[in-house]
């Protein structure tokens, strides 16, 4: 079916005068003896040198200086060019050169591509071995020399020089050039070198007979579907590159020498030399009637039938009822490498074929990247076995990872710790939905039976319904990784950190029935909500927790994404429970600073000017303290006189004493701070000289200097919340 697909387009296209065969200069592989598209050579600036060779002028005691960086190509040499309104040179122009060594005359032509600021602003012209001066050869109708053999070694027009590798060639030409005067110098140069991507082969441009394509027809028609808006590119910098390539494209060469491919669908007539291009093969010239015919040995460019992919998966060209269904699709989710390779092919043959875009929304991503910020390929040697990743992690865990980093950047690094905090979030969900499991004992959702919600059910039940809201809207709008981010944070710190801890006193009864059948309600309701929200991201560990919660339904991946209600969202719990874990927070942070553990009898005094905040502590703290402290004793009023000797912090306009008589060795403890404090400034700046030292920032890889800074961050936080504490204890 594709293949049928694929003659399809072909013949359509070429009864269109799309499709034609002609000599044109194209990208050749001596190695893998093919031809190659510009999107297949890698361009890589590398070492190399400008060689200045002397071609005599014919009858004259004049030379031009022809500067060049590959001297083996001036064997296929037909013309010498230079700006028309180059003073230097005008009089020169319908004069003759003397290629040096060969002998060939070479004439001297004006023409406009010339830059006089480069080089010495004299072109010697190889049509054969270079697009631009084949551009020249054509508007001047100068004669083709071809300096090479496919294979790159040396052609029977390069005299002496026949069958040598062209860079063996280059070694011996220039020490000829040196002797019998022609060089006059040699200058290093970087430059740009063209390397087929495959198998990283130095790229020779060659005259060749091959089979192209018109692009500006079907990139005009990409043009104006992407400004009308029928598809979209995300992140939208995609659509300025795509804008870019479909305004330059050039004609696209199809053919390659390969074995592997679709076989190009023509044959030739041995008699009449007539071309036949049939949707069937063909048993006869439909010209002259002889059987003699022979298919073109060559197979099309595999970008070609993957541009049809959108439809000709889906039976095309019938009009199959798949591709009435689906056709177009919503979304492609690709590398942003591929965009030309294949996101725009699939673009403009889809419109060409099907008169319709493929698809509505193109998301291309970064790539993963290697510990030097390179992309992975085979062919360095540099990828990552994600399989190891996963057996070593957890698949889910390693999912988690890729989502929670990708950026709207080309690369992406993914560092192994990010890779184990997944795994970490991924057992932190199964430990949370174990403590659920293990108190839903005698609990049935669907009986009628009455519930009270206190503050820290509406809370998370309002959390709940916004984080609803944020990552519907978010995977709308392809934001990924804020969506990990979110999730990360209410499953991990809201409903574990916070909600499942304090309900542990419900779950034991001391609330009583109804107060324990409440805690059961709304633990199993947001963590079934939370496994449902998060799926997508980690369908395995989602799927098996799910299937023992109640819920409605065979398989979490065929149930009902999570709505909003939002008469559950409570903007008064949400503050009014914010305040209370931050209070908590400042607490349980001094006390763990301060060496104090948690089973200590402490007396905790707070005020507050505010008498709405004073009546939320005074209502929930107490209650919601004993979570986290078991033997704490709670004071709360407008204004309360501290001893001395207390730990103090502030949340907001709360200020919060800790007397510490009894609990700790004042002394020893300012003593034990003081050291700790010395060390952390020691480290800041060892840091910060590290990133001062620009050694330092050229050599180290990326990820290790995005640590260094993010540890000089945290360094600096320390520093700073242990003179705190200091000044606190003095």
């Amino acid at each position: 079916g594709l293949s049928r697909a694929v003659r399809t387009a072909f013949v359509k296209l070429y009864d269109k005068g799309l499709i034609y065969r002609d000599n044109y200069i194209i990208n050749w592989c001596p190695r893998c003896q093919t031809a190659v598209s510009d999107l297949e050579v890698e361009h890589q600036e590398e070492a190399g040198h400008f060689y200045h060779i002397r071609y005599p002028i014919q009858g004259t005691d004049e030379a031009l200086i022809i500067a060049t960086t590959r001297p083996e190509t001036m064997l296929g040499d037909t013309a010498v060019a230079v700006h028309p309104e180059d003073e230097r040179y005008q009089h020169l122009i319908g004069k003759t050169a003397v290629l040096p060594i060969v002998g060939r005359e070479l004439p001297i032509i004006g023409d406009e591509y010339v830059d006089r600021e480069f080089g010495t602003g004299a072109l010697k012209v190889t049509p054969c071995h270079d697009p631009n001066d084949f551009e020249i050869g054509i508007r001047h109708r100068l004669a083709q020399v071809y300096a090479m053999n496919k294979d790159g070694t040396m052609s029977e027009a390069t005299g002496k020089f026949r069958g040598m590798e062209r860079m063996a060639c280059r070694e011996a030409l220039v020490e000829e050039l040196k002797e019998r005067g022609f060089l006059i110098r040699i200058e290093e140069h970087s430059h740009s070198v063209g390397r087929h991507e495959r198998c990283g082969t130095v790229i020779e441009p060659f005259v060749s007979q091959q089979w192209f394509m018109r692009m500006k027809p079907l990139a005009e028609n990409a043009i104006e579907a992407a400004k009308k808006g029928e598809v979209k590119f995300i992140p939208e910098r995609e659509e300025k590159r795509f804008y870019e390539w479909m305004h330059n494209i050039r004609d696209w060469c199809l053919s390659r020498q390969i074995w592997w491919g679709h076989r190009i669908p023509v044959w030739y007539c041995q008699d009449c030399d007539e071309v036949i291009v049939p949707l069937e093969d063909p048993s006869e010239c439909p010209r002259c009637g002889s059987a003699r015919l022979e298919r073109d040995p060559d197979v099309l460019d595999t970008w070609f039938s993957s541009g049809l992919w959108p439809f000709s998966t889906m039976g095309w060209p019938d009009e199959a009822p798949l591709l009435k269904t689906f056709y177009p699709t919503s979304v492609l989710v690709t590398g942003w490498d591929i965009l030309f390779f294949w996101v725009s092919r699939m673009i403009m043959l889809g419109i060409e074929c099907m008169d319709e875009v493929p698809f509505r929304t193109v998301y291309l991503h970064p790539l993963v990247a290697d510990e030097k910020g390179q992309k992975m390929s085979k062919s360095r040697g540099n990828t990552v076995d994600p399989i190891m990743s996963m057996e070593k992690y957890g698949t889910d865990g390693f999912r988690f990872a890729l989502i929670w980093l990708v950026s709207p950047t080309i690369f992406m690094p993914l560092p192994e710790d990010r890779i184990s905090k997944g795994r970490e979030f991924a057992n932190k969900i199964w430990n949370v939905a174990r403590l659920v499991r293990m108190n839903l004992e005698g609990f049935d959702r669907d009986a009628l039976r009455p519930l009270d919600f206190n503050l820290a059910d509406r809370w998370i039940r309002s959390r709940y319904h916004r984080v609803i809201q944020e990552i519907t809207q978010g995977l709308e709008e392809f934001r990924f990784s804020e969506v990990a981010q979110t999730l990360y944070d209410f499953i991990w710190h809201e409903f574990c950190d916070w909600y499942a801890e304090l309900n542990k006193l419900r779950w034991s009864e001391e609330e009583g029935a109804i107060g324990r059948y409440t805690a059961q309600y709304v633990a199993s309701e947001m963590l079934e909500g939370s496994l449902r929200l998060l799926h997508p991201i980690m369908p395995f560990i989602t799927e098996e927790l799910w299937q023992h919660l109640p819920h409605e339904g065979e398989s979490i991946v065929i149930a009902s994404w999570p709505e909003v209600d939002e008469n559950l969202i409570d903007p008064e719990a949400e503050s009014a429970m914010q305040l209370i874990m931050d209070v908590i927070d400042a607490i349980r942070s001094s006390l763990g600073e301060l060496g104090i553990p948690a089973n200590r009898d402490v007396h905790i005094l707070i005020q507050s000017s505010d008498p709405a905040q004073r009546a939320v502590l005074e209502a929930h703290l107490p209650i919601y303290i004993r979570a986290f402290m078991r033997n704490a004793q709670v004071k709360i009023a407008e204004t309360i006189s501290a001893p001395k000797e207390a730990a103090s912090a502030v949340v907001g306009n709360v200020e919060i004493s800790i007397p510490l008589i009894g609990l700790i060795d004042i002394d020893a403890e300012r003593q034990r701070l003081t050291k700790k404090l010395n060390k952390a400034i020691q480290d800041l700046e060892r840091t910060d000289r590290m990133l001062q030292n620009p050694a330092f920032l050229e050599r180290a890889k990326p990820e290790v200097v995005e640590q260094r800074k993010n540890q000089k961050e945290e360094l600096t936080n320390e520093v700073e919340k242990l003179k705190r504490y200091v000044r606190m204890l003095e």
